[in-house]
């Protein structure tokens, strides 16, 4: 019966093909539009580790002037990133499954002369841990030694990109690269490797690329490097000495550990307050004691990933489709009541009002679906764009929850479009047209 209904909806639309296709466009309109803007909402508010987002945890520490605090929009903020004096005596702790700090900075590669010429490269200062913290896959070697943590020794991990462009794509491991002014060991290669959104480090760019280089983190001590991110401070000091700079309140560093259980959690939390109530014994951290241990959602949402314009531009688009559906009501309540003579005589020869009413709702529905289609290709484009607008960082999508989001948005107008007008049809006395005929 519903494929029967299917193809009388289909012989409905070829009878005025114009105004069909004035309708299917209208759907199809305001499907492409509101795909778009849900698609890009959904890509900034997505999980970029499901399976572990519950067991990593993002480190804040509250070391910010007594006066005043971090931000005075919200008193209970604590400082986005940690200073590196607090990152090393933290890091002591045995307590988490993995832990790191990292940060971002950039540092020049000479590759051989016969390859290509000096480049300036993102590079990630981290611990080995971040390999594990963040599950990053490598196609050939693996992270440095623990070891080698302590030299530091000159080893370097680099992406697949940067392998590409200094070895070919070939297994690198083992070969020397000369960066800034030291030759380094290829002791690891990533497979292509980008979340979405970055968020091990989002204050940055959200959905700038991973870096190139990834080197032992206390390599930054002997290279002198200063951090190429935010870098946040309340208490003056000499910047140009480096001695001062590391014992300075600064916040610059991205703190993540992996406490697994419960148990794990609740134990660094305790050592975490026992460490702040150490610094204001010292003079140190003197506001109220407020660390937080963020999981992944909870840090990317304080970090404001989800920018307010994302979440306004979804909502207009949305409205622009009930206005797309809204405007069909109209056409269809010209369209079904000039079936009136036809629908009376169904209903003499035994149709009831449900049969009448679910053959024009399939109809709209058929509409819906055909524009839904077509709106898919609208949104296609439209993605393409924002990815172009966001020089391709952006990675957005149409994958299979967007495409059943598109198809059920395409369902929903139609059925804001045709309910009423259904309702209409049917609810006219057919014994006025039976009489005329």
């Amino acid at each position: 019966m519903f494929w029967y209904q299917v193809r009388i909806a289909l012989r409905s639309l070829r009878r005025n093909p114009v105004l069909s296709l004035l309708m299917i466009s209208a759907v199809a309109l305001g499907v492409g539009v509101s795909t778009t803007f849900v698609t890009g909402y959904y890509i900034y508010s997505l999980n970029p580790v499901p399976h572990k987002s519950d067991v990593l945890y993002y480190v804040e520490m509250d070391n910010w002037d007594p006066n005043r605090p971090w931000r005075d929009d919200d008193p209970k903020a604590a400082p986005n990133q940690i200073t590196y004096r607090d990152m090393v005596e933290i890091m002591k702790s045995d307590i988490p499954t993995y832990q790191g700090g990292s940060f971002k900075t950039a540092l020049y590669v000479h590759p051989d002369p016969k390859v290509g010429r000096p480049f300036k490269n993102p590079t990630r200062m981290c611990f080995r841990d971040f390999f594990f913290l963040f599950d990053v896959p490598f196609e050939y070697g693996g992270p440095w030694p623990a070891a080698a943590e302590k030299g530091p020794d000159a080893l370097v991990v680099l992406s697949d990109e940067t392998n590409q462009k200094v070895f070919g794509g070939q297994n690198s491991v083992g070969q020397r690269l000369r960066i800034e002014d030291r030759d380094f060991i290829v002791v690891g290669v990533l497979k292509p490797w980008v979340p979405r959104p970055k968020y091990y480090d989002p204050h940055n760019g959200t959905f700038e690329p991973p870096e190139g280089l990834y080197l032992p983190f206390e390599m930054f001590r002997l290279l002198k490097v200063r951090s190429a991110g935010n870098t946040s401070n309340w208490k003056p000091f000499n910047w140009d000495n480096w001695d001062e700079y590391l014992a300075s309140e600064a916040v610059w560093i991205q703190m993540w550990v992996q406490l697994d259980t419960r148990e794990q959690r609740d134990s660094y939390m305790a050592f975490l307050n026992s460490y702040v109530q150490s610094q204001k014994e010292l003079g140190r951290m003197l506001r109220p004691t407020n660390n937080k241990l963020l999981p992944v959602m909870e840090w990317l949402d304080e970090a404001g990933v989800v920018p307010e314009e994302a979440t306004t531009l979804m909502v207009i688009s949305l409205l622009f489709l009930l206005v797309c559906s809204l405007n069909l009501i109209g056409i269809l309540l010209g369209k079904f009541p000039g079936r009136a003579p036809e629908v009376s005589v169904r209903r003499a020869l035994g149709a009831t009002r449900k049969a009448i009413f679910l053959q024009h709702l399939i109809e709209c529905e058929t509409i819906a679906v055909i524009g839904g289609v077509l709106g898919i290709g609208v949104a296609l484009v439209g993605i393409r764009a924002a990815n172009n607008l966001f020089a391709g960082n952006l990675g957005a999508t149409l994958d299979t929850n967007m495409l059943g989001a598109a198809m059920i948005l395409s369902l929903i107008a139609g059925l804001v479009a045709g309910a009423y007008p259904a309702w209409r049809i049917c609810a006219i006395p057919p014994a006025v047209y039976l009489r005329e005929r």
